[in-house]
């Protein structure tokens, strides 16, 4: 005698099953995306506002310390950070966050851009973009490229530098860059990041 035993698969198991599934995927997709590339553009939506900053961007660096350490670097990023936060509608001069009472995250980018130059290092990006996907404003950050990889640093949030790979896709979302003379549009890859560019066109005209 044969008995036959029967299962029955419960549709909501199934559609739980594809649910896990699809944030599964997401997340791995998040975790595999490389760091956005950066087309060189002639010119960004912020270009006159920085006007009295592009001389400190495109002024050449200095003798390369060779005993520059990423310790050396969270000294300065630390000595940003302790100076109280304060907009300001024009960008600051490193001098003037040096001797102010306050700065935003555009000055302290400016000034920690501008030590590092000082000290001879060349491979290193100012930064225009999203703090995060949900961020109404747009937010300044530097980016560092080593030979151990590339590190965010914000001297506006953060007491120290940290692998640009543990932003992942959700922070830190660049929409325009500077080092030196020359000028770059974020260019994200994977289909998941192409409505960036759309994104990113409905916010880049407002001011920092």
């Amino acid at each position: 005698m044969e008995i036959m035993i029967t299962i029955s698969i419960r549709p909501y198991t199934l559609r739980k099953a594809g649910l896990v599934g699809l944030i599964l995927f997401c997340l791995s997709c998040l975790s595999a995306f490389a760091q956005s590339n950066y087309i060189t553009v002639k010119s960004t939506p912020y270009d006159r506002q920085m006007t009295r900053i592009r001389p400190i961007l495109t002024s050449g660096t200095g003798h390369k310390d060779q005993n520059l350490s990423i310790g050396l670097v969270n000294n300065w990023i630390g000595n940003l950070r302790s100076i109280p936060y304060g907009f300001s509608t024009e960008w600051k001069t490193p001098d003037e966050v040096r001797v102010g009472a306050y700065a935003d995250c555009k000055g302290k980018a400016v000034a920690l851009y501008n030590t590092m130059h000082s000290r001879g290092v060349d491979n290193v990006r100012l930064v225009i973009g999203k703090r995060s996907w949900t961020s109404r404003k747009t937010h300044a950050w530097l980016e560092w490229t080593t030979a151990n990889g590339t590190y965010i640093l914000d001297p506006t949030i953060n007491w120290s530098a940290f692998r640009a790979e543990r932003a992942g896709r959700s922070s830190y979302i660049p929409l325009y860059a500077y080092a030196g003379s020359q000028k770059f549009r974020a260019a994200p890859s994977g289909g998941l990041l192409a409505s960036n560019s759309v994104y990113a066109g409905q916010h880049v005209a407002s001011r920092l």
